[in-house]
Parts: structure tokens; sequence; C-alpha cells
């Protein structure tokens, strides 16, 4: 199945159909969300549509049309997808070369495409550079992901699959693309989002079922070597949901009982509520 693609309207999938001038382009100024399809429905899209106000906000673009993006939504999930992802995206519009933005609509694109299921557990390399959590993008989902690309590259060349950033106080921060959550004394604990890491969707839900369920689970300042003592790991992304992690560089580990615990709490809540409140 071949990726689905809307643009401005119109569905385009193979046709060209984007400004080389775009600032999404040229300056990577734009901001996105990434869903989980199941059974051709999107996971939470009150909540990533939040998300993605925020994100908007934070680069100085205008709030997007909601209904323009549930257009494109729609348009690319016309035919069935029993597992897949939604990828919209709205950029600053057509620009000049340099940083500077004119006076242009936004431009707005939806993707769609099919998905596998993830792997029960990852292995994490950490990588040598640091996320700003004070920098002008701290927190924000944009598309300026070239330095997530590098992080990846290099933990994939080591055999992991995931790499983790810390911060600029050596905290433990966040995945290239996910959020991680570690064990220590039976407590589930994770970075606050004052470390820099992205307010992640599932993060989040984690974060309000796990507690609701009664495990004892909570946001905490943590030192990076935290990974050399943690009794679990699992990271959180809208694809992964809750997976364990296997490893931590040479380090092994074995996905234990709160990880699969906080799993079933993911999926039995997730089937009942498609669309949680924010």
């Amino acid at each position: 199945m071949s990726i689905r693609v809307w643009v401005d309207g119109e569905r385009v999938d193979d046709k060209p159909s984007l400004n080389a001038l775009d600032h999404g382009v040229t300056v990577g100024d734009g901001g996105f969300e990434t869903c989980k399809v199941i059974d051709g429905q999107v996971f939470a899209r009150t909540m990533h549509h939040t998300r993605f106000d925020r994100t908007l906000a934070g680069l100085g673009l205008p709030r997007a049309d909601r209904d323009r993006v549930d257009e494109g939504i729609d348009a690319v999930l016309r035919e069935p997808m029993p597992l897949g992802r939604v990828r919209y995206m709205v950029t600053g519009g057509a620009g000049p070369l340099g940083s500077g933005r004119l006076d242009s609509a936004l431009t707005y694109i939806v993707t769609a495409g099919p998905a596998d299921p993830p792997p029960v557990s990852s292995k994490v390399e950490v990588v040598p550079w640091v996320r700003n959590e004070r920098g002008a993008l701290a927190g924000l989902k944009t598309t300026s992901y070239a330095e997530n690309v590098v992080a990846l590259a290099y933990a994939k060349e080591r055999g992991a699959d995931e790499g983790i950033f810390a911060n600029t106080r050596d905290e433990l921060c966040e995945g290239t693309g996910s959020n991680i959550f570690i064990v220590v004394d039976g407590e589930i604990l994770t970075p606050p989002l004052s470390a820099g890491p992205l307010a992640g969707i599932a993060r989040a839900l984690v974060l309000r079922w796990c507690k609701a369920a009664g495990l004892p689970i909570r946001e905490a300042t943590l030192p990076l070597d935290v990974l050399d003592r943690a009794e679990e790991i699992f990271l959180t992304s809208s694809l992964r949901e809750v997976q364990g992690v296997h490893a931590v560089g040479s380090r092994t580990l074995t996905p234990g009982p709160v990880t699969a615990r906080a799993a079933r709490v993911f999926a039995d809540a997730a089937a009942l509520d498609n669309d949680p409140a924010p």
C-alpha cells in the first residue's frame, strides 16, 4: 500500500504538490502530529489536536483550522487501513530563503500509511548530544527534526532501536521519538516536562490511566545514570504505546511485571476510549 497524501484540499498521493519555497522545506518552519490508526480510526485525535495548537503557538504561527486538518485526515483514510499512522503537518507557507516569514497562507499536509506492530521490546542507546531544555523549540513537535534523525542513526549504528537524550543538566530527558519511564523500588518515574521532553500523548495517558489503576507513578527529575540501576525501563509513543526495554547499551534488562501491568492498563483503557479528553 502506498503512502496517501493530501495537500491543501486535494488528495495528491504521488503527484508533485509542494512549493519549493515553502518555509517548511527551506527552514523546517512548521509543526506536525503523528497518530495511530486502528481500523481506520485515529486514536486520541482531540489530544493530538490540542498539542498541535501548543506547537504552532510556540512557533509563533496562527492556530490551525481543525476542520481543515480533519478534512485531510478523512481524505487519506477513505480506503480501509487496519493498522497505520496518520501524520499531519502545517507549515508557515511560502517564504524567503532565510528565516524571516512572509505573510503567506499556511500549508496543510496530511499523509497516511500502514504500520507494522512494534516489537515487544527495544534496545536503547544513550546518544552523545543533549536536549536544550531552555531552547526555543523545547517541548514542541516541529518539523525541525534533523537532530532526531542524527541521534537515531547513531543508536541504530550501535544495534539499538532508539536513542536516549540527556538534557543540558545531565538529567534523563527523552528518546528521539518516544518518552521514557523507569521503575525504581517498584515505582514508575518519568522526567517532568521542565526537563525538556515532548509532552507525549501516550506519556500523558500512561500517567493518567496508571494512576487511576492504583499503580505508583509520578514525574521526577532523574539523573541520567538512573538508567544504570533502574529495575525496569519502558518507552511510550503513539505507535509503541507501552514498550519494554531489554537493553541500555551493554546493560541487559528483562521487561518485568510493572511494565507488563502498565501495558495492560493502557491497552484496556484505550479499548474503552478511542478519543480521551485532553
